[in-house]
């Protein structure tokens, strides 16, 4: 199982570098949607088409990249008059086994939320070449990592590395301490890709302005930094963020589902410390709006909801889609309570550097990128 023993290993590295933190909030449980909370429709072209999905171990109320997913199911149930059902995952040996149970049940497309689901979905896609699939944030792969292609199973891939730039970028000109930091959930291309971005678009602000903006928590040359080893324990995110505050942090960038949550309620605790988040805008999904400087936004939802569209008008293609600044698949949310605190030549400033991503004049370089 190439992908789980890929992040065992990275997490267990990772797990060496972090201070003892707290036990597990109670978790999600892992059972699939009953009969009953199915959604259909009297539309009679779409009514027997079923679009289902398997989620990561943060489950489906995560707040992030779990949540969007769903709300792009969902969008499409709403849309095209078709029926939906779910599995939520508890840890990494669910995932085989809700994959397994979406066949069973006749689903016509099943969609895995996260790059762990990789190897289940992979597995599904092979042995039931006659059903669709497709895969957030990952593409495919041998048992050598080699790229692999599967006509009946699609990957939905986010080159945050781009919106993480500009994220990076406001962050160094937004700091009072001169320090900024990141970490990530578990060392996989679509957490690392993020923090690439945020630790480019740091180095870019101090090279424009003179500065030296200190970033803590991400070697990007070494590809090594601070990782709490899962996406669930929340308490691991508030002990990680107080580390750094501890170092003088005052604007934090958490890569880790749900465990963000828990680095956000440390930077509520403190006095001027202030979150960006990732996947969603966490000012309209979170609690912790009010210190919420701006998030790294994938728009998993509309691509979710584009792709069932597709696979449920009979025209389901394998290609990756990959979002980026330029399609709008990635982007930087708005300032909300912060814009009139945000100096109108730092706007400009990032406003720049994205049309300069857009046009290809800047390249955002990453190993992580999709591929």
């Amino acid at each position: 199982m190439k992908k789980s023993i890929y992040a065992t290993a990275l997490a267990a590295s990772a797990a060496l570098t972090l201070a003892a933190c707290g036990s597990a909030p109670e978790s999600n449980s892992g059972s699939e949607t009953s009969a009953g909370q199915e959604q259909t429709s009297d539309t009679a072209a779409n009514a027997d088409f079923l679009a289902c999905m398997v989620s990561d171990s943060g489950g489906f109320d995560d707040k992030s990249f779990n949540q969007s997913g769903y709300e792009g199911l969902t969008a499409a149930v709403d849309q095209l008059g078709i029926q939906e059902k779910t599995a939520e995952s508890t840890s990494d040996a669910d995932f085989a086994p809700n994959v397994d149970s979406m066949v069973q049940a006749g689903c016509k497309l099943t969609i895995g939320v996260g790059f762990l689901l990789e190897d289940a979905i992979q597995a599904a896609a092979e042995a039931n070449p006659d059903s669709q699939f497709a895969l957030i944030d990952s593409a495919f792969s041998d048992a050598d990592f080699k790229p692999v292609e599967l006509k009946n199973a699609k990957p939905i891939l986010f080159n945050t590395a781009e919106a993480s730039y500009l994220a990076g970028y406001l962050a160094a000109g937004m700091t009072k301490t001169g320090t900024v930091a990141t970490f990530g959930g578990m060392q996989i291309p679509s957490v690392s890709i993020f923090m690439d971005g945020f630790a480019d678009g740091v180095a870019k602000y101090n090279e424009d302005n003179g500065k030296d903006v200190k970033l803590l928590g991400w070697d990007k040359a070494a590809q090594n930094g601070a990782f709490t080893g899962d996406f669930e324990n929340q308490a691991k995110g508030q002990n990680q963020a107080e580390q750094f505050i501890a170092q003088g942090a005052d604007i934090i960038m958490p890569v880790a589902g749900p465990v963000g949550l828990g680095a956000a309620a440390a930077a509520e605790a403190a006095d001027g410390v202030h979150i960006i988040g990732v996947d969603s805008d966490w000012f309209e999904s979170t609690e912790y709006g009010s210190i919420v400087l701006t998030s790294v936004v994938k728009e998993i939802g509309q691509a979710v909801q584009d792709t069932v569209g597709q696979a449920a008008e009979g025209k389901f293609a394998a290609e990756p889609y990959v979002g980026t600044l330029e399609n709008k698949g990635v982007g930087l949310a708005p300032f909300h309570d912060f814009d009139s605190q945000v100096p109108q030549e730092l706007k400009d400033a990032v406003t720049k550097l994205q049309d300069q991503i857009i046009s290809g004049e800047i390249t955002v370089e990453t190993q992580n990128a999709p591929a």
